[in-house]
């Protein structure tokens, strides 16, 4: 099956940048819609950033003018610059993969093992 591999997280002041990254394993990438959701303990996961196969992007309001997701085909990842982070912002991120691969079966989904980003005030 697909694999995401992260890399980025860590611990920032507020205010401090980090950029995620996520290296997919399939020469197919470039067919995924992909995202990034975040999610602390004992709350739902919730979508953060996602990216379409022709680069149209939505954002979680409260991130909007501070996170920008991209992604680079060539090298089959996608990307989450965190600008001006939030002791908010505190929690696991992880990577998600979308394969629309027919219209008529359900779409193939993939995670990453998630990576801690921490937020202190």
């Amino acid at each position: 099956q697909l694999q995401l591999v992260e890399s980025g997280g860590g611990s920032v002041h507020h205010g401090g940048s980090l950029r995620l990254s996520c290296q997919a394993s399939s020469n197919i990438f470039k067919l995924y819609e992909m995202a990034w959701y975040r999610q602390i303990p004992d709350n739902q996961r919730e979508l953060v950033a996602g990216i379409t196969t022709d680069g149209t992007t939505n954002y979680l309001e409260s991130v909007k003018g501070r996170f920008n997701i991209s992604r680079d085909n060539a090298k089959n990842t996608v990307y989450l610059q965190m600008d001006n982070v939030q002791p908010e912002d505190t929690a696991v991120y992880y990577c998600n993969a979308v394969w629309r691969y027919s219209q008529y079966e359900a779409p193939l989904e993939h995670w990453g093992q998630g990576t801690q980003v921490t937020v202190s005030s």
